[in-house]
């Protein structure tokens, strides 16, 4: 720094000190500053070469300098200026608050001065009052006079109905009252008291007749408009009149009430009464005059078939009414009044009281389907409240359902319950007329195309597609729960009717000597064919049914079908079981000596076939087929089974070539009676009647050596059969040696096939009698 510089600032410490003890602040900020300054510059000069730029940074720091006092000196100037101008201010306030106080002096010692003259006007007070109280009894006294005949003739005006002249009269009734009122309250505000309640209470009991004449006005008023429909249509005089005294009440509460609301509103108190609200009762007794209709219902004349009939006179009831509403009150009253949507909203609010009434009765189907349909579809279709003239009141309305969704379900599950019971019961006694054809003298009747059937399957079947067909006419959802609840029922039918049909199949065993019911198997197929006919109507009742409602009637889903089938499967059962009945005093009279001469009892066993294959012609198909195919196995079976009791063993080799000629002429002829098995229906994997052949070729087989190729081939074909089988044949030759049918028997118990999948058994059907060896010996085979 120069010695100019220095010489500058040399006094500089001393005007900070002398700050210093006026401002202590200024020492300590001033040592912020110099040590900030210090720092600054250590950061900056920290080398010698910076030094060369020491003069700018003097320079551009001395220039900051002068612009931080120059607005230093402008900051404080214009305080001391705003100083000054308060000051000012506050000289002026105080000079005029001086004269304030001198005025208020001056008006107390005046004021002082008037006590004794007020006093003496206390007097002329109190006389002013008395004259104002008489003022207002003489001007009122005309009218208090006149108070009772007006009542009088008030009454009669309301007794005769004029009912406008009988309203002007009572307004001027109630305006006395109140100006009475109002006179005596100003009187003893006047006074400085408040009014007494012996005037309140003289004024009302003066004024008794007034609070009457407003009841007896009120209950004719609302008489006319509980009887607006039925004046609308003859005279509305009287309604228009009621409506008119309605809107004056409603406009006179309406100004009282901003009178004494607003805000300048005044201290008068509300007439007695007020505000009476009468446009609100108005639409009340309209809502009660619409549910007098329903009230009027009585349980008895509702049950049945009057049901239907008394929401039919509602509808008609309803929409006259509307029409009158639109037609006619509509021009009667003020346009804010939207009277149609009134009598909507009075007529959904009743009617939906009255249904749920309705509906907690213990009714019937057809009274059950008459309050959904009405609900469901008549109530808003275009004959009623979905007329186009209602429609856009309707929409702006926003009306309730007239039964809630929980209602609806209720309903829909008590009429699904009384259809049930009513299905249910039906299909008892169409059982019960079933068994009792079982035993009719004479063969079952028959339909267009020549199959057996009884009138069964067509009581079930149009019953419960008829039940649908109403159900539909209410909704899917309740045709869904109807259908589902008919298949339940019919599972429940199918299996009393299997039932039905073992018991009468143990009836007919036991009564078989006095041959009691000679058309048992004719009922046998005609009970198939009935099973077949259903099947096909369940299964179109199921293709109608959605399958989202499936299992919704009970927690297990129903299944008649499997129960179709286990009832064909028992009827099947039981009319082999009479086919094996029939054959059963014939199968002994196989495979012996005089069969074997005489071919004997052959044609009587296809005699008997002929005539069971006939009579299976009478049932529908595929069941036609599967007996055909049964007999024809149960045909077979018997007849190996006969051949396995070894009632004939060969000799020689000429009673083997006789016994297996004997064999093929049978098959020939049993192939005869079952020739048209093919062209009717499938035909089963593997033919039974192909079996005889093949047992009459072991059989006649001249070589015993290829009987182990011949039982190898007999065993891929029939994989079934078993040593025993095997063995009985080999008796049976007669010519067989020990090591030949020891060797057959190793290659059958070696090459013991499994079954194949599809393959139904033939030989395990048939038991081989036990072997009458005595003994084994213990070297040898045993047979």
């Amino acid at each position: 720094m120069s010695a100019g510089d220095q010489k500058k600032g040399g006094d500089k410490p001393e005007d900070m000190v002398r700050v210093a003890q006026v401002w202590p602040e200024v020492e300590r900020a001033e040592c912020l500053a110099r040590g900030a300054a210090l720092k600054w510059a250590s950061g900056v000069f920290c080398r010698p070469e910076h030094l060369e730029r020491l003069s700018q940074y003097r320079k551009r720091e001395s220039q900051r300098t002068t612009s931080i006092h120059t607005r230093l000196k402008s900051m404080v100037q214009s305080y001391l200026e705003g100083v000054g101008w308060g000051l000012e201010q506050l000289q002026e306030a105080r000079a005029e608050l001086k004269e304030v106080s001198q005025s208020l002096k001056k008006a107390g010692l005046e004021s002082n001065g008037n006590t004794d003259g007020v006093k003496s006007l206390e007097r002329l007070r109190e006389v002013s009052v008395n004259h104002c109280q008489l003022l207002a009894a003489v001007s009122n006294l005309p009218r208090l006079y006149s108070v009772r005949s007006m009542v009088l003739e008030t009454e009669r005006l309301v007794e005769s109905r004029r009912l406008l002249e009988a309203h002007a009269r009572l307004m001027d009734l109630e305006q006395w009252q109140d100006d009475i009122l109002w006179q005596l309250h100003g009187a003893a505000g006047t006074a400085g008291s408040a009014l007494s309640t012996e005037d309140q209470e003289l004024v009302a009991k003066y004024f008794s007749g007034v609070g009457k004449l407003v009841d007896a006005l009120g209950k004719e008023l609302w008489a006319v408009v509980s009887s607006a429909l039925a004046l609308a249509r003859q005279n509305p005089t009287p309604f228009v009149s009621a409506v008119r005294i309605v809107e004056r009440e409603e406009a006179l509460d309406q100004a009282l009430l901003e009178e004494r609301g607003g805000p300048r509103g005044s201290s008068r108190p509300l007439p007695p009464g007020r505000p009476r609200c009468w446009r609100a009762c108005f639409f009340q007794v309209l809502e009660e005059a619409v549910s007098a209709r329903f009230r009027s219902v009585s349980y008895l004349h509702t049950r049945g078939p009057g049901l239907a009939g008394h929401l039919s006179a509602l509808q008609h009831a309803i929409m006259a009414d509307l029409a009158t509403v639109r037609h006619l009150l509509e021009h009667c009253v003020p346009s804010h009044y939207q009277i149609t949507r009134a009598y909507l909203r009075a007529s959904n609010h009743c009617l939906h009281a009255h249904l749920a009434q309705v509906s907690s009765w213990d009714l019937e189907s057809g009274e059950i389907f008459a309050v959904l349909n009405w609900v469901l579809h008549i109530y808003n279709s275009p004959d009623m409240m979905g007329h186009p003239e209602l429609v856009t009141e309707m929409e702006k309305e926003e009306l309730g359902p007239l039964i809630s969704t929980e209602g609806l379900e209720q309903l829909q599950n008590k009429y699904v319950q009384s259809v049930r019971k009513s299905v249910s019961e039906w299909m008892h006694k169409a059982l019960q007329v079933e068994l009792q054809d079982w035993q009719r003298d004479q063969e079952p009747d028959t339909d267009h195309e020549g199959f057996y059937q009884t009138s069964l399957p067509t009581i079930i079947t149009q019953m419960l597609e008829e039940n649908a067909r109403v159900a539909l006419m209410i909704g899917q959802s309740l045709r869904d729960q109807t259908i589902q609840m008919g298949l339940y029922e019919m599972e429940n039918l199918l299996n009393r009717f299997r039932e039905a049909l073992v018991e009468s199949g143990k009836e007919h065993r036991k009564d078989l000597s006095n041959n009691k019911n000679k058309f048992y198997l004719h009922y046998l197929l005609a009970s198939i064919s009935n099973c077949i006919i259903l099947k096909k109507s369940t299964e179109s009742l199921q293709q109608q049914q959605s399958s989202r409602s499936a299992g919704q009637f009970s927690r297990t889903p129903s299944n008649p079908l499997a129960a179709l089938d286990r009832a064909v499967r028992r009827a099947c059962r039981l009319v082999m079981d009479q086919l094996l009945l029939d054959l059963q005093p014939l199968l002994p009279g196989l495979m012996t000596r005089h069969w074997l001469v005489q071919g004997d009892p052959t044609p009587k066993l296809c005699t008997i076939l002929e005539h069971h294959l006939e009579l299976y012609g009478r049932v529908r198909p595929p069941c036609r087929q599967r007996l055909q195919e049964e007999a024809q196995w149960l045909m077979v079976v018997e007849y190996v089974r006969a051949l396995m009791q070894k009632r004939m063993v060969c000799r020689n080799a000429e009673e083997r070539r006789q016994l297996a000629q004997q064999m093929v002429q049978d098959d020939q002829q049993f192939r005869e009676i079952f020739h048209g098995l093919e062209g009717e229906g499938s035909v089963p994997e593997v033919n039974p009647l192909a079996l005889l052949p093949v047992l009459a070729d072991f059989i006649k087989l001249k070589d015993p050596g290829m009987l182990t190729l011949e039982v190898s081939g007999l065993a891929a074909k029939y994989p079934d059969i078993s040593e025993e089988h095997v063995s009985v044949l080999l008796d049976i030759r007669g010519d067989v040696s020990r090591d030949i049918r020891g060797a057959v028997l190793d290659l059958l118990e070696q090459s013991a096939p499994p079954l194949p999948a599809g393959y139904r058994p033939i030989f395990t059907d048939i038991l081989v009698p036990p072997s009458t060896m005595a003994f084994c010996l213990p070297t040898a085979k045993c047979a």
